[in-house]
């Protein structure tokens, strides 16, 4: 039997994962106060992101939108049902399964949340251009990686 090839790592300023992740906090810590203003966190912004673009959905579908569990979404939907930004109900036609519908409050807020995009513009001196470009390149290298780990069902 072969020993595993030893392989040092690449120093982390080097990788790929290490940029992808910091970067994604770097946003979290810019859009902060602007979802504070908004009265979200980043987790509840992701969920209304998914509302905005189709409502009602189950459960189920927001967390596979999110790449996410049920389990981890539902406290984040109860929250957002306390401030009136969605409700829960039954699916009439299947009682096991809850349908999440965006209420009147919810919908407009999403008129208010493009403050995010304009500060993430701004802070990143990129061009929209160069950000669609950028996020076109990491969305493609994360369905590569789930294409080869196939964990993940929904691909954005």
């Amino acid at each position: 039997m072969n020993a595993p090839k030893s392989n040092p790592p690449v120093a982390l300023d080097k990788q790929v994962c290490f940029a992808v992740h910091t970067a994604s906090m770097a946003i979290q810590r810019l859009y902060k106060p602007l979802l504070d203003e908004l009265e979200l966190t980043y987790p509840q912004y992701l969920v209304l992101n998914v509302l905005w673009l189709e409502s009602p959905l189950t459960v189920g579908a927001i967390a596979s939108r999110l790449a996410l569990e049920s389990s981890t979404v539902t406290p984040l939907l109860k929250r957002l049902e306390a401030a009136e930004l969605l409700h829960r109900v039954r699916n009439p036609d299947n009682e096991r399964q809850v349908l999440i519908k965006l209420t009147d409050r919810g919908r407009a807020l999403r008129g208010r949340a493009g403050c995010l995009g304009d500060a993430l513009l701004e802070a990143s001196g990129k061009s929209a251009e160069e950000l669609a470009r950028l996020n076109s390149e990491i969305t493609e290298l994360r369905n590569r990686i789930y294409e080869r780990i196939g964990t993940w069902e929904q691909r954005l």
